[in-house]
Parts: structure tokens; C-alpha cells; sequence
């Protein structure tokens, strides 16, 4: 559900600048009410070169009245409103929480949000850092007399009655840490998760749809290709922008001679700032859609590339131990920041997604194919060549 506003100022994020990525100052949001009366998703879009893609905000009713907010998104006028009025039904925001101590995407966004519900308590994943330089908490915009570190023992947690949560990490990274929350919300038997588990749908989300433009950029086989706005194309640029997001560029795409890309570019016949002068260094392959395929795998959860290749292999046995409670709880469902919400799953198929930690895993369902993580491999071994990041561990 979107709101019924129509005005521009209405999908305004004034604070773009703080992480300047696409759609920069102007988000849109689709409220999607996921069980009655108890769990909505906020969804939004944010990308890079067109490479758009969902970032999600959670709210949960709680029993005792209010709303617990899971990543927060851009509060913008629009998002707000749609909040309000859960707000005027069931009671304030009472709890926001930080999920991630990594993840600009969530962090840009709790202050600002936590400064339109000034009743509300912010909670956050220990071991919080920033870049360059380690700043307060509260000089990146946390309200410093609301904002509180989650404790360890969840059962110490103020809504620890309707909630339980289990922290990964932090995992050194060398200049930084990764970590993630995961929240089960015991009434609905919901998992939300931030970055950690995906599911990629087949057919372009909802919120990504509200412009086509990303999607049929994306669709073209050439820069001067004038593509139709059909649902064929949609899904084509759709897929196409999923492998681009997990793999950066999987084994199906190559990229031609900039001679050729400039070439290209003075062929097509928009060649403005929004097209980026008419550039377009890619060439899909005519297999590309079983690169997808093998990636979407008829909607399974799965770790991203990115993750499994630069991050969690720094801490295998922590990463297992952490999957191995999460699947401890009795959810149906899984919600993530990312793609795909929500999505219909066992606490078994959880567990089995970090099977490439495992050296004898039980099962190579969710081992997706090496060939696509050749890119992924070269900057893995660069990072690690000039001591960036510390080594990956061996598997368990």
C-alpha cells in the first residue's frame, strides 16, 4: 500500500547526501501488510548504476500496545504517514532497532527516524563503528539519552517476552566488523534478518516497478537499443540486475573495449546525464539466463555471494554456531532487509543455506556455481595480498 499523497515533496529524503546512491532525494515506499494486524514490511529501492533493488523496514505490533521498527528506511513524508496510521491503530513506535553495525543502507537512517517518534528506544547491535574515524554514536545522529547496545542474553532484552534474537559477531574485517541481529518474533513465528539470508523473486518487485526506467536500462543487448516497456522486459532487466547485485559481474557478462562502448554510445539516441551519455559497457552472453536461473533457484534462501566470498569465511565456526541456534526456533517465515519478503521456509533450510562453511556439508542444494564467483575470488585475494582483511579460515 502506498499513501494516498501525491505531491513530489512527499517522497522527499533531504539527508541524501549522507549516503548518495540511486534514487538519491526522491524514495517512494510500499507498506505490504504481511500478517493481519500484527507484521507490516516498508519497502523502498536503493542502487548503483541502475542496479536497483529493495530495502526493507519491518514493524511488528507488539502485545502490550506500541511498535517495535526493525531498519528503519528513509522517514520520509510519505513513509511517515503510512507509519502514523498503524501508529493511530495500535499505538506508538516504542522500540527502533539497529540491526547491523556494517550496513550504511540501515545505520543512515535510524536518527532521523528516531527524531520523528521522540517517545520511541533505540537498540543496537554491539561493536558499532565508523569510517575513517570512530566517532560517538551520537555524532552519527543516535539520539545519545535513547539509544541503548543490545545485551548479549536476549532474555535481558526489555521485549524479551515477544522476541527473542541471536547476535553474529563482530567479525574483524580488517578496517571494520560485520555483525547482524536476527529477531524472531515468537506470536507470528517470524525470522527477520538483515543481510545474512536472501531470496531472489523471479519477477521484478513491486516497489522496483514503480519505475521501469532501471529495469529497461538494464534489458537492452546494446546501448542504442530502444527496448518497449513490456513485462518480458522488465523481467529481462529485472534478472539481469539481480546478477549484477550478487555477483558484480558474474561469468555471463563481459565487457567491451571502451573503444566500442564509445562507439555505441553515439549510436543511441538519448545520450543525457540519466543515461549516462549513452554508455553501456555490457554484453550478456546468450546463456545469461542460466546464470539466473541457477542463482534464483525457484526462490530458495541463500547467503549472498559476497558474504560467503569476503565476509563470513573470516569466521566459519561462529557463523555455524550462530545458524546452527537461529534454526533452534520454531519460525515459517523468513524476512529480509533485501529482495524477496516474505519467504516461506523451515529453520531447516536456514541452517542448510551456510553449508559452504561446511568441508563435508549434508547437502550442495544451496552451493551456488564457483564460476560465478570469479570476480568475487580476485578481489577476495587482492584484499587479502596487501593485508587488508585478515585470511579466510579453513571450512569446519
Amino acid at each position: 500500500m502506498q499513501s494516498k499523497l501525491t505531491n513530489p515533496q512527499d517522497f522527499s529524503w533531504s539527508f541524501w547526501y549522507t549516503l548518495p546512491i540511486y534514487p538519491f532525494g526522491r524514495r517512494q515506499t510500499i507498506r505490504k501488510e504481511v500478517v493481519k494486524d500484527t507484521v507490516w514490511t516498508f519497502d523502498q529501492i536503493q542502487g548503483i548504476f541502475y542496479v536497483v533493488v529493495p530495502v526493507r523496514m519491518t514493524v511488528i505490533k507488539l502485545s502490550e500496545g506500541g511498535l517495535l521498527v526493525y531498519a528503519p528506511v528513509a522517514p520520509t513524508p510519505e513513509c511517515i504517514r503510512l507509519i502514523t496510521e498503524l501508529v493511530e491503530k495500535y499505538g506508538d513506535v516504542k522500540y527502533i532497532i539497529l540491526p547491523t553495525i556494517s550496513g550504511l543502507e540501515h545505520k543512515v537512517f535510524v536518527g532521523p527516524f528516531a527524531r520523528r517518534f521522540p517517545s520511541s528506544q533505540v537498540f543496537i547491535a554491539p561493536g558499532q563503528w565508523s569510517f575513517p574515524v570512530n566517532l560517538p554514536l551520537s555524532w552519527l545522529g543516535l539520539p545519545a539519552k535513547r539509544t541503548h547496545v543490545l545485551p548479549q542474553n536476549s532474555k535481558q532484552a526489555a521485549f524479551a517476552s515477544e522476541f527473542d534474537y541471536a547476535i553474529l559477531g563482530p567479525i574483524e574485517l580488517g578496517p571494520g566488523r560485520f555483525a547482524e541481529v536476527a529477531f524472531f518474533h515468537k506470536l507470528s513465528n517470524t525470522l527477520l534478518v538483515t543481510d545474512s539470508i536472501v531470496s531472489i523473486p523471479s519477477e521484478p518487485p513491486a516497489i522496483v516497478q514503480l519505475d521501469s526506467y532501471p529495469l529497461l536500462f538494464h534489458a537492452r543487448d546494446k546501448a542504442f537499443d530502444i527496448v518497449a516497456d513490456t513485462a518480458e522486459n522488465r523481467r529481462k532487466g529485472w534478472q539481469r540486475i539481480a546478477l549484477f547485485a550478487f555477483y558484480f559481474s558474474p561469468s555471463v557478462l563481459e565487457v567491451p573495449k571502451w573503444g566500442q562502448v564509445f562507439k555505441d554510445a553515439f549510436k543511441t539516441s538519448n545520450r543525457s546525464k540519466k543515461a549516462y551519455f549513452g554508455l553501456y559497457p555490457f554484453e550478456w552472453r546468450p546463456d545469461w539466463q542460466r546464470c539466473f536461473d541457477a542463482l534464483y533457484a525457484n526462490g530458495r534462501i541463500f547467503v549472498a555471494p559476497i558474504l560467503q566470498a569476503l565476509i563470513l569465511n573470516r569466521a566459519p565456526v561462529e557463523t555455524l554456531e550462530w545458524a546452527d541456534k537461529v534454526a533452534q526456533w520454531d519460525f515459517k517465515s523468513i524476512i529480509p532487509c533485501h529482495l524477496e519478503a516474505p519467504v516461506t521456509t523451515t529453520p531447516q533450510q536456514f541452517r542448510q543455506a551456510f553449508a559452504f562453511l561446511e568441508k563435508q556439508p549434508i547437502t550442495t542444494s544451496t552451493i551456488l556455481p564457483e564460476a560465478d564467483f570469479e570476480v568475487l575470488r580476485v578481489i577476495d585475494n587482492n584484499l587479502e595480498k596487501f593485508g587488508i582483511v585478515p585470511p579466510a579460515k579453513e571450512k569446519v
